[in-house]
Formats: C-alpha cells, sequence, structure tokens
C-alpha cells in the first residue's frame, strides 16, 4: 500500500522509499525510516498529507507520498 492511500487517522508502518536519493535522505535525517511509525493527521488535495512522525509534523506532496509503501494501516497511533 503507498501513503498517499492511508486515510485521516490512520497510522502505518514505513516499509520502503522509492525517491531520489537527496529527498530519500532528508526524510531518513527527519526520521522517515525504514519501519518508523507515521500517522496522518490531514489530508490537502490529491496526494498531499500532512503527517505525524515521531512527535513532529510535515506536509509531504504527492510526488513523496506516492513514492512510498507503508504496510500495517490502522488505527491512529
Amino acid at each position: 500500500m503507498l501513503l498517499k492511500d492511508i486515510g485521516v487517522g490512520q497510522s502505518c508502518v514505513v516499509e520502503h522509499m522509492d525517491l531520489p536519493f537527496q529527498v530519500q535522505r532528508r526524510l531518513e535525517a527527519l526520521g522517515m525510516t525504514r519501519r518508523a511509525r507515521v500517522s496522518v493527521v490531514n489530508r490537502k488535495g490529491r496526494g498531499i498529507l500532512i503527517v505525524k512522525l515521531r512527535g513532529s509534523r510535515f506536509a509531504l506532496g504527492e510526488q513523496i507520498t506516492k513514492n512510498i509503501t507503508v504496510s500495517g494501516a490502522g488505527g491512529a497511533a
């Protein structure tokens, strides 16, 4: 499942990121690593998400959210 398909209020676990090297390294520096738990706080338009990751909130665009594979979508974390 892709991160862009997760609903508001649900949480999931990052499995794989298929992003350009610099973007992937920046997200990893912010804490989005493999097996990190991510919660979707809000949805702004097509594919744009506000996510909560390790206590911080980030806005991620469609080009990023459609290239992050997640698992374990469920209730809020």
